[in-house]
């Protein structure tokens, strides 16, 4: 407000406020003043719970809005009371005419402040030309401070050029900067104090986003990090933090630490909504009208506008539209099975999970109840027609009446890199010693238990209470081996794969599959990890990558299934990079090294 009067456009402005328009009032009073308009569905990057690397199927260009059709709506919508545009996208930074489109904005008699929401690839470039056409408010979105974390989250490189952009804001005088963080459990939620410490020396709100359903990202609440779980954790560290005023309509709770430049901001749309202070309206980039973000309710104002639709039915649509919107939406839970356009489009980072967990329960489930429960889960999930759609019936159950046949033979190994197991009969068992190929030697393994000790008595799948366990120091040491071949190792070693750094982003996968274990593997505990490291070298002899993972933990069981993990998950993560370069890449070796703690002793291979 200070700033609108200090300017002559601004007390132009407020000198010149127009009644609200009643068509833009809902039937709960809400009056809509804040309009998010998407320039494109398309984006420079490819962020692992937003969308697939390879892209999503677009919407044809002609059926995206032009940018006289976005200025015609812009004016009609400022001319019925809204104040505040924000551009969005995809990413808004991409559409070649954007500046021109905020130039134009600006031109419109009422409209307060034209914003934009970007990744912060292209800001750097674009920023001083967008300033001279009006843009007064950005807002960045930055999941990590991590430059090889970025780069694994988003699939492309440019997290300096991200930096560049948000420090280009500040160089300008854009106060606050502010910075989106979507908060996710096992994703990035151990990097909240460092965004915290960001706002130190510079004038940033940074923003942390509770993570909310959307078409394909496959939402669950407990990926959700809470906006009070966040808050307890920050002031374990800064018990000083101070709560500051709330403006109107704000979306954000807003606390500073005493003598910070910047100050951080909740945004609680799952835990506390703000639907009874909503006054925000969205237009997709393919000129649909969403009277809230969580609805699948739309209304094409593009469709009304190419008809020849005059201002005034215009307005009637937009009208009929807000007034049918909601007092709030579904709840926590509801809302997460809520079918909605996605903010890009799907995500199949969990995918392969799906596919992990029903094969094993029809491999080794007895219960013909449970089996047909979850066929129908994953049916209703993923219906036939859908392109997420994985193995039929008919191959379930092909592979659960084959396996045990299978597993009853003696399986035939390849000539080196395997273990020798005699199995000639149902009760053969591993003994205290046994010998791998590759090491000519023998490895002694402590006594093993008579039974698996994952199974009950009628041999179904059960997971071993650790209760009765008393704590102690669980260390494990775990690698593996990628042969790549000589073309792909020396473009891995020079550093020239186009996907990027592939040592520095597989080690980053590799923590994160340790830290994901418990949700990966159906019958591991989940355990606070002291400490994960996971190391890759370069073995010129054999053009390939060597893996060493280690996991420590203070507890009542073991960490090898982590460190195990964070191995292969280091391993794929190398293969998916280097694909491009040659399929010919063969996964090996991925083995425990050793482990200490625990009742059965220490082990070493």
């Amino acid at each position: 407000l200070q700033e609108l009067q200090s300017s002559g456009r601004g007390r132009f402005l407020l000198e010149h406020t127009a009644p609200f328009s009643a068509f833009l009032t809902d039937s709960y009073g809400r009056q809509h003043n804040y309009l998010r308009i998407s320039l494109t569905e398309k984006c420079n990057l490819r962020c692992q719970y937003c969308m697939p690397e390879e892209g999503v199927q677009l919407t044809p260009k002609s059926e995206l809005l032009t940018a006289q059709e976005i200025i015609t709506l812009a004016r009609l919508f400022v001319k019925e009371g809204v104040e505040k545009i924000r551009l969005t996208g995809g990413e808004p930074l991409i559409r070649p005419d954007v500046v021109d489109i905020v130039g134009q904005l600006y031109k419109l008699e009422g409209l307060k402040t034209i914003a934009v929401t970007t990744n912060g690839i292209n800001l750097a470039r674009l920023l001083p030309r967008l300033k001279e056409a009006g843009l007064n408010a950005i807002n960045i979105s930055l999941d990590t401070l991590v430059p090889a974390k970025f780069e694994f989250i988003v699939r492309r490189k440019g997290f300096h050029k991200v930096m560049e952009g948000i420090h280009k804001a500040t160089e300008l005088g854009y106060h606050p900067v502010k910075v989106n963080c979507v908060v996710m459990r096992g994703f990035n939620e151990d990097e909240l104090l460092s965004f915290v410490d960001f706002t130190k020396d510079l004038p940033l709100d940074v923003r942390f986003i509770e993570y909310m359903p959307f078409d394909g990202n496959k939402w669950n609440f407990k990926k959700m990090v809470s906006y009070k779980e966040m808050l307890d954790t920050i002031k374990q560290r800064w018990p000083e933090l101070e709560k500051l005023p709330c403006e109107p309509y704000s979306t954000a709770k807003g606390y500073k630490v005493p003598h910070f430049q910047g100050q951080i901001s909740f945004i609680t749309s799952m835990s506390e909504h703000f639907c009874g202070s909503c006054n925000r309206l969205r237009i997709t980039a393919d000129g649909n009208l969403k009277v809230c973000l969580f609805g699948n309710s739309e209304v094409s104002l593009r469709d009304h506008l190419r008809s020849g639709a005059s201002e005034e039915e215009l307005v009637q649509v937009i009208g009929a539209a807000v007034s049918r919107k909601k007092k709030q939406h579904a709840g926590m839970f509801n809302i997460s099975q809520m079918k909605n356009r996605p903010m890009i489009l799907i995500d199949l980072s969990f995918q392969s999970v799906r596919c992990v967990l029903m094969s094993l329960f029809f491999l080794f489930s007895s219960d013909p109840a449970l089996m047909s429960f979850l066929l129908c889960q994953d049916a209703l999930q993923n219906p036939p027609n859908s392109k997420q759609w994985g193995p039929t019936f008919s191959h379930w159950m092909t592979l659960r009446t084959s396996l045990p046949k299978q597993m009853g033979r003696c399986l035939e190994t390849s000539p080196a890199d395997q273990v020798l197991v005699d199995c000639q009969s149902k009760e053969a068992s591993l003994g205290p010693e046994f010998c791998t190929r590759d090491l000519g030697s023998c490895t002694k393994i402590p006594p093993a238990s008579d039974n698996l000790t994952h199974t009950d008595e009628e041999g179904r799948a059960t997971m071993v209470d650790v209760g009765g366990k008393s704590d102690s120091r669980r260390r494990a040491v775990a690698g593996a081996v990628v042969r790549l071949g000589e073309k792909a190792f020396g473009l891995v070693r020079q550093n020239q794969v186009k996907k990027g750094d592939v040592l520095a982003v597989a080690q980053i996968a590799g923590i994160q599959g340790a830290k994901l274990t418990s949700q990966l593997i159906p019958l591991c505990h989940n355990i606070p990890l002291n400490h994960v490291e996971v190391s890759l070298s370069l073995d010129e002899a054999r053009y390939a990558v060597v893996i060493r993972s280690s996991c420590q933990t203070w507890g009542r069981t073991g960490v090898e299934m982590e460190a195990l993990t964070a191995a292969s998950l280091a391993a794929l993560t190398v293969y998916d990079m280097c694909k491009a370069v040659t399929h010919d890449i063969v996964i090996e070796e991925v083995k425990l090294l050793s482990k200490t703690g625990g009742q059965r002793g220490d082990f070493t291979r």
